[in-house]
């Protein structure tokens, strides 16, 4: 017989039948039953306490109930009986008490505001729904009012007030133009929780006359619109240019530029407010600031952090939002706005208050005469809610009495209940913030026993597999259950059955012989009822002949079976798959009852085959692999994987062993190196084969270790050097005997999840090795070096165990035992874990900074005390950052840096520190938790280095005998500088350096002239900066003095230097001097064959032709005009126009050299004849050149010709 469960008087509510209560919510009984059995009245639906309606719509306030016999419905409006009879415009839905205020056809929604509520009544109790409050929404219209246009100066902050109506619900507000356009909105210009929009700053285009707010009532689907605001941003330029145009001339005008601000917060005002917030609800913190450039927007919670996974930031990081807050996000918060001027900041102190929310809340209790049981509503809230009773919809305290009732603050305890004292009680919890309403029920029933499953009904399973046999039952006082198989048979007891709390009977292992009829008994003291149900165990269906591995040749036919076995009451299915997906729509593809023909094969054929075989109890597969190969050219011996062992047996059989033996398969040319045996579990995990051991191809029988509680199925692989062979039919099934577990959990561990609590985890032991049924978990736990006793509990089906209530960070011994219906496992080995940890206490003290170098610094700390650290010591953690460069004296922001020593070290390296500047640092202690607080910051100052390089070296103004150097400071001085050192010497023609010249400048020099060069010269600078500590990285240039004062070495701004040393180098190059020689001696050689020619022409024909014309440019001109003289034949030489034009310094310009032989020749479109005379009159244009000294009237002699090419 199954254990009677005992029912304690402060439990007995807990379970009555089908191991669950009857309640409003959740019923797990037929509906027959329920129209059955008396119930107390039970709310399902109520509208919302805070109800707002649509006054142009009909007011549904709903009340639904149920109830045996149905309740009947009233209602009370504020307070009192609300008699709806009496209003033709109030209806009651039938079987329901749903009430429709009809306001559609005259009715109006204002007069029927007020607190309303629903009671449900039957003769065994009253429900009360909550108070619902009606109102009916509002949307009213905007105040008209006068808008003055807003006239600001660009940059200056602004805010455009919307203060829309009042309405209920609250509207939604937003901006948009007259085109019905979203105005956009950024960092700059934002609108913020009270619907005003922020310009943090103006700019000239927010100029505009059509900023509208609108406002949108959701409830009634109505928008209103505030008239248009006006704004006008005057930029300082047209500003300028209206105040000058009023002024006279005498008068000073002029606005200010625009200026930079920091920032200045716009809302909230002053330092500091304050705001409170409900549990569960969204907290919205805002900050909106002013300032040019625009200030970003920072958040951060004093004392703590901002949570995670429930912070977000909107309206560019000007709002804060945190769903869902508890008691826990109360505290400062500080937003900073910054911007590059400076800062301000504004800290909201923020409380987190509670409407009440249940611990406990109330649940229906079903009881039988004479038994105990209790109420419990239990609610939390801050401040904490005060709890009311009421029975029946009536202060329990002027209730009717009952002697089975007694109050005891938030519960009432009953003792000896009666039919009469089915009730129903409500609950109510309040505070300042709101309350909750609980129903909740007691059910006094005296019931005999009732079956709930059908009579006869029938199960089928499949043998070696659980079969479960229902009996669903319900009576009060609640039925013991009894199991028989057969007519006469006897209770069914032992470890062969498994006994449920809801009546149901499980055979873990059905066999061939657990069919039959079995009884299910259900008796208490008002009487008995029993129930029969068929069981029928079938065979499994097999695979016996499974298809084969096969290689075909291209073209050729191929065939695979699938021969099965099956229980004659089923009908099998068969289904082939190729690669786990149907068989080609292919007319090759032949299916027929036991095999899969696949004619005329392809390469595309290759792959794995399956056939399916699915009955409704069961479903087994087999696989085959087709490979598809073209025709060998001379045949070969065919190696294959074995075939399978066949006709495996099991002798021998022991409570933790067994003999198996089997016959091997053909070896397919390949002999058998070894054979794999695999055994399934068909109790704990049916259908997956793990690998038991493997014995030497020559061996056929092998010794099996078994352990308890299993029901084992074997089966053999054989292996060559081909592969394996597909796996042998299981062999019979050993189902060995229950015994104690043989071992325990591993990898048990202790570590605190939270501060006071203490986390047991372990993995689970398996199914194999439960070694039984029931398998259960001892877990035992003391704080250790403490003398205390072991605390112990039994859990089941979990691998956690949570300890609360424990010290922070304590040393704790840990054990998991397992155990199972036939005992325990042997004593577990002890593991040491801890509770959990806290953040650390202190900071280290005596922090000492010892700066080794101008970038490097060691900082010392005392260690914190291990009890201070309140958890596993991680390391310390170093802050340190830059507050300033002693040179410069300016404060800039800098990110700190964290370095983090492993261990309990007591000091570390601070390495790339800045030479002279001012540090701060602090340390801090870290553990699993977190890290502790900071040290108080300690100070300390690098010395000077050397400094960087110049920032930039320029050389300009060459002369013939000077250059002028000008130079920047150094980015990085890293100390007082005190002097410039300037080196500098020749370069030569070779690229030769000449001697070293150094000059010491002083450090508040910033350009010098170096005089007394050498013409002509490159020089090559080197130049750094020098502070006490010595002198730093050097910047080099080179530049070139010019060769005289009209010379062509001026260097241009930027490709001056490159030009420069472009043209000194090429004339010193001996390729270039000897193509400079080759071209004067052939002009050399032309000239001389010209004036032989001429001299044998004599006079030009056209001679008469010029004198008759008298062109102004080839007139006489007077000697002292220094300008050639008319034609003659003894002086018939027309000079060079350019190139025959030396100057006195034996020097031409370039542009003199280029066209010499132009105007001689080809430049005056006309040509010499076979004598040299020149023939044809003269057509082209001549240009007057001005005198350029002391010019010769003479032919160019070869010394002019090759001066134009020097």
């Amino acid at each position: 017989m199954m254990k009677k469960m005992s029912i304690s008087a402060s439990k007995a509510s807990l379970v009555l039948f089908l191991c669950q209560m009857i309640s409003a919510l959740d019923v797990p009984l037929d509906s027959k039953l329920l129209e059955e059995l008396s119930q107390p009245p039970t709310i399902t639906r109520q509208s919302p306490k805070d109800y707002i309606v649509d006054p142009r719509e009909n007011i549904v306030i709903q009340c639904e109930a149920k109830g045996k016999p149905p309740p009947s419905f009233s209602w009370t409006r504020n307070g009192t009986h609300f008699d709806i009879d009496k209003d033709a415009q109030v209806t009651m839905k039938p079987n329901s008490g749903t009430l429709v205020i009809n306001i559609m056809n005259g009715g109006k929604a204002e007069a029927y505001e007020g607190v309303y509520q629903c009671t449900a009544r039957n003769e065994r109790g009253a429900a009360i729904s909550n108070n619902i409050v009606i109102r009916p929404s509002r949307s009213p219209l905007w105040t008209k009012e006068k808008l003055e246009p807003n006239q600001v100066r660009e940059g200056d902050s602004l805010v455009l007030h919307c203060r829309p109506p009042v309405g209920l619900p609250p509207p939604i507000i937003f901006w948009m133009d007259n085109a019905f356009q979203r105005l956009p909105q950024s960092e700059r210009v934002s609108q913020g929780l009270n619907g005003d929009l922020y310009f943090s700053n103006v700019q000239p285009e927010d100029t505009r006359e059509d900023y509208i707010c609108y406002a949108r009532f959701n409830h009634t689907q109505t928008i209103q619109q505030k008239q248009p605001i006006s704004v006008k941003v005057f930029s300082m330029d047209s500003l300028n240019d209206t105040i000058a145009a009023n002024l006279s001339d005498t008068d000073i005008y002029g606005a200010k530029p625009v200026t930079e601000r920091q920032p200045v917060l716009l809302t909230p005002t002053g330092s500091a407010s304050t705001k409170v917030e409900l549990r569960g609800n969204v907290l919205l913190l805002e900050c909106i600031a002013a300032g040019l450039p625009t200030p970003v927007i920072r958040w951060i919670k004093e004392g703590g952090e901002l949570p995670a996974n429930r912070t977000f930031f909107e309206n560019f990081k000007k709002t804060l939002k945190i769903i869902d807050v508890s008691e826990a996000d109360s505290g400062n918060y500080k937003c900073i706005a910054r911007n590059i001027l400076g800062s301000a900041h504004h800290v909201i102190s923020v409380t987190v208050k509670a409407a009440p929310y249940w611990i406990t809340a109330p649940r229906n209790l079903v009881l039988s005469p004479g038994e105990d049981g209790t109420l419990i509503c239990r609610a939390n809230g801050n401040p904490k809610p005060n709890i009311s009773w009421l029975a029946n919809g009536v202060p329990i305290a002027i209730a009717p009495e009952d002697p089975s009732r007694k109050v005891d603050g938030d519960t009432i305890i009953f003792s000896h209940v009666q039919e009469r004292s089915s009730a129903v009680y409500q609950c109510n919890a309040s505070n300042e913030y709101g309350y909750l309403l609980a129903n909740a029920f007691v059910n006094v029933l005296a019931e005999p026993p009732r079956i709930l499953t059908p009579a006869n009904k029938l199960y089928q399973v499949i043998a070696d597999s659980p079969a479960l046999l229902d009996c669903a039952y319900f009576g009060s006082p609640k039925p013991e259950i009894e199991w028989f198989k057969g007519v006469k048979g006897s209770i069914l007891r032992g470890n062969e059955y498994v006994f449920h709390d809801n009546g149901t009977l499980e055979i873990p292992v059905a066999q061939k012989d657990s069919t039959g009829t079995y009884t299910c008994v259900a008796r208490n003291e008002l009487g008995k009822i029993q129930n029969e149900v068929q069981l029928e165990v079938k065979d499994p269906t097999m695979i016996i002949k499974q298809p084969e591995y096969k290689v075909i040749q291209r073209y050729g036919q191929v065939s695979f079976e699938c021969i099965i076995k099956h229980d004659s009451t089923l009908l099998p299915t068969v289904i082939w798959l190729k690669d786990n997906d149907e068989l080609p729509d292919d007319e090759r593809f032949l299916v027929g009852k036991d095999n899969l023909t696949i004619m005329n094969v392809t390469d595309k054929d290759d792959g794995t085959y399956t056939c399916i075989v699915n009955t409704t109890l069961d479903s087994v597969s087999a696989s085959a692999v087709l490979t598809v190969v073209a025709a060998p050219p001379t045949p070969a011996i065919i190696y294959a994987r074995p075939n399978p062992p066949f006709d495996l047996e099991l002798t021998g059989q022991l409570e933790r062993s067994v003999e198996l033996s089997w016959i091997p398969g053909d070896e397919n040319n390949s002999p058998i190196t070894n054979f794999v045996i695999e055994y399934e579990d068909g109790l704990h995990e049916p259908g997956v084969w793990h690998y038991q051991t493997e014995v030497p191809g020559t061996q056929t029988t092998v010794q099996l270790k078994l352990s308890p509680y299993v029901n084992y199925s074997f089966r053999v692989i054989a292996v060559n050097e081909i592969g394996r062979s597909q796996p042998s039919e299981p062999s019979e099934q050993y189902l060995t005997k229950s015994a104690n577990p043989d071992e325990n959990p591993s990898n048990v561990q202790g570590i605190g999840s939270e501060p006071d609590n203490l986390v047991i985890t372990w993995e689970s032991l398996t199914g194999f090795q439960s070694n039984g049924p029931g398998l259960q978990y001892k877990v035992s736990w003391r704080q250790k070096d403490v003398d205390d006793e072991w605390t112990s509990v039994i859990v089941a089906n979990v691998s956690k165990y949570i300890v609360s209530g424990t010290p922070t960070f304590v040393p704790y011994e840990i054990k998991v035992q397992a155990l199972n219906d036939l005992g325990y496992a042997p004593e577990p080995s002890e593991v040491i874990g801890h509770s959990g940890e806290d953040l650390p206490m202190v900071a280290p003290g005596n922090v000492q900074v010892h700066v080794i170098n101008s970038t490097l610094a060691k900082v010392h700390w005392d260690p914190v005390p291990l009890k201070t650290v309140r958890g596993h010591l991680q390391g310390y953690k170093v802050y340190y950052w830059k507050v300033q460069s002693l040179s410069r004296r300016s404060r800039r922001h800098v990110e700190k840096k964290i370095l983090t020593f492993r261990g309990n070290k007591t000091f570390g390296m601070l390495p790339g520190l800045e030479p002279y500047s001012s540090y701060k640092l602090n340390v801090r202690v870290v553990n699993g938790k977190g890290e502790g607080p900071a040290s108080p910051d300690k100070v300390f100052k690098t010395p000077e280095g050397v400094p960087s390089s110049p920032s930039f070296l320029k050389i300009t103004n060459p002369t013939l005998d000077s250059l002028t150097l000008e130079w920047g400071s150094p980015t990085h001085p890293n100390g007082v500088l005190t002097s410039y050192i300037l080196k500098f010497q020749p370069i030569n023609n070779t690229h030769e350096l000449g001697p070293l010249v150094e000059i010491r400048i002083p450090a508040n020099e910033s350009s010098l002239i170096l005089k007394n060069l050498n013409y002509s010269t490159r020089y090559k600078f080197y130049f750094n900066a020098q502070t006490s500590v010595g002198s730093g990285s050097q910047i080099t240039e080179e530049a070139v003095t010019i060769m005289d004062e009209a010379g062509i070495l001026r260097p241009a701004v930027g490709a001056g230097k490159a030009m420069a040393s472009r043209q000194v180098d090429i004339a010193t190059q001996g390729w270039f001097i000897g193509l400079m020689c080759a071209v004067a001696l052939l002009i050399l050689i032309l000239l001389i064959v010209c004036f032989i020619r001429r001299n044998k022409g004599g006079k030009y024909p056209v001679k008469e032709k010029e004198d008759a014309h008298a062109d102004p440019e080839i007139q006489p001109m007077k000697e002292d005009d220094g300008t050639f003289g008319e034609y003659s034949d003894a002086e018939d030489h027309k000079p060079l126009k350019k190139g025959s034009r030396t100057p006195s310094d034996r020097t031409v310009k370039k542009e003199d050299s280029d066209d010499s032989l132009v105007d001689y020749g080809e430049g005056v479109n006309g040509q010499f004849n076979e004598d040299g005379s020149f023939i044809g009159q003269y057509s082209g244009k001549k240009e007057k050149e001005p005198a350029e000294g002391n010019e010769s009237s003479e032919a160019p002699s070869p010394v002019n010709a090759m001066n134009s090419f020097v």
